[in-house]
């Protein structure tokens, strides 16, 4: 067996079983808040397109996908990231995937040289845990970036040692950031690519959320990219999916776009690993990316339940509005697993403790003392949980 299995560590969900297992909760009905698993209905339209195609299960699908979902995929960042300037090319910049998790993994053992002794990779803490596991069995090691209150939950890369700059060769970026919904600013984004290119290392922005926002639409990379005049996106690409943004995660349909220098060795060891998206769900993935007017009803939806939770906990939790995504980040007293295991006995709503998705560093675990709360559950549910979770935060008061 591959050793550097032995390295990976217990999905934070597993984690979360154990913590509860043998605990009786209270009478109630459960209300989960653990899982960032959209419960909104997904498009109509997506839907009739799937049953309508599904003859399409007759064919091989090719691995750089259809060129129409390509040129959809094309069209919607071009709109979207305004790339007038630098717009991607549908053809060599684009690749279709089946969602970003398996992309993401996939990602990392592509660009990993294993000639270099035990080449590095730079992530956000909190963190997708995808990004570590990744690297584990690409041989690498991986260096985390703490994220918390004190840097606005954007890691402070000025404090990065040089040397880790020298041994970098794949930077994780999540922006807009899991947990914490933080957004990496335009600046930080150029300061990124400014040492991308002095250090020769890749940039991977998982963008994943960046359609779940309120007001201001969250910039890109390639979008940055485009203000620099990089028309090759020269070592930057990101990563974009319609689980979150078209409350489709059981499509599997994401993509990712920019640097064809990059994307083209990317899809050659893709084409070996035999992970061509069926014609049928790319089909249905086209005519989610041509639409605005669901995703707009999704952000009017999640707007409606960050206000209501929000006014709920107010004055009982250290909680605050994210700049985008669906989830919360709150403080609380004391220890995050005993706080999510109690919360679970009282009152039968589960959350997923700060530590389960980050990792101890020489300067602390900034998931310590959080709770992750995913507002994926209809208004009527978010609106109990926050009513029960204000309930048992007062009680121990």
């Amino acid at each position: 067996m591959n050793p550097d299995l032995q390295q990976l560590q217990a999905y934070p969900f597993e984690r979360l079983a154990a913590l509860k297992h043998g605990v009786t909760p209270a009478d109630l009905p459960h209300i989960a808040l653990s899982i960032g698993e959209p419960k909104h209905q997904p498009p109509g339209f997506v839907l009739e397109t799937l049953v309508n195609n599904l003859d399409r299960l007759s064919n091989y699908p090719a691995t750089k996908g259809l060129p129409e979902l390509r040129s959809a995929i094309a069209h919607w960042l071009n709109r979207r990231f305004q790339l007038g300037r630098t717009p991607v090319d549908a053809d060599t910049q684009v690749l279709p995937v089946n969602g970003t998790r398996e992309a993401l993994f996939a990602f990392v053992q592509a660009v990993t040289d294993r000639r270099k002794p035990r080449p590095l990779i730079v992530s956000p803490n909190p963190f997708y845990q995808i990004y570590e596991g990744a690297a584990f069995l690409a041989g690498a090691d991986i260096h985390f970036l703490n994220c918390d209150k004190h840097n606005g939950y954007i890691p402070d890369y000025d404090a990065v040692p040089e040397q880790v700059w020298r041994d970098c060769q794949l930077l994780f970026v999540c922006s807009p950031g899991n947990p914490t919904g933080a957004v990496t600013p335009v600046e930080t984004m150029k300061k990124l690519i400014a040492l991308a290119d002095k250090y020769d290392f890749i940039i991977a922005s998982d963008e994943c959320y960046s359609e779940l926002y309120f007001d201001t639409p969250p910039p890109g990379l390639l979008e940055v990219c485009n203000a620099l005049g990089r028309d090759d996106f020269r070592r930057c690409v990101v990563f974009h999916s319609l689980s979150k943004r078209s409350n489709l995660p059981g499509l599997r349909s994401g993509f990712v776009a920019g640097d064809a220098e990059v994307l083209k060795p990317f899809l050659l060891y893709r084409t070996y690993h035999g992970c061509a998206m069926p014609v049928t769900s790319q089909l249905a993935s086209i005519a989610a990316w041509q639409d605005e007017q669901h995703v707009q009803e999704n952000r009017r939806l999640y707007r409606q339940k960050f206000d209501a939770v929000l006014t709920i906990l107010a004055g009982c939790l250290d909680v605050a509005l994210p700049e985008a995504s669906f989830y919360l980040w709150p403080r609380v007293q004391g220890s995050d697993t005993a706080f999510a295991k109690a919360l679970f006995q009282a009152q039968n709503v589960t959350t997923l403790p700060g530590t389960f998705i980050a990792r101890d560093t020489p300067t602390g675990n900034p998931g310590e003392h959080h709770v992750r709360l995913a507002l994926v559950a209809e208004l009527s549910e978010c609106e109990a949980a926050a009513q029960r979770i204000k309930t048992f935060v007062t009680a121990g008061a």
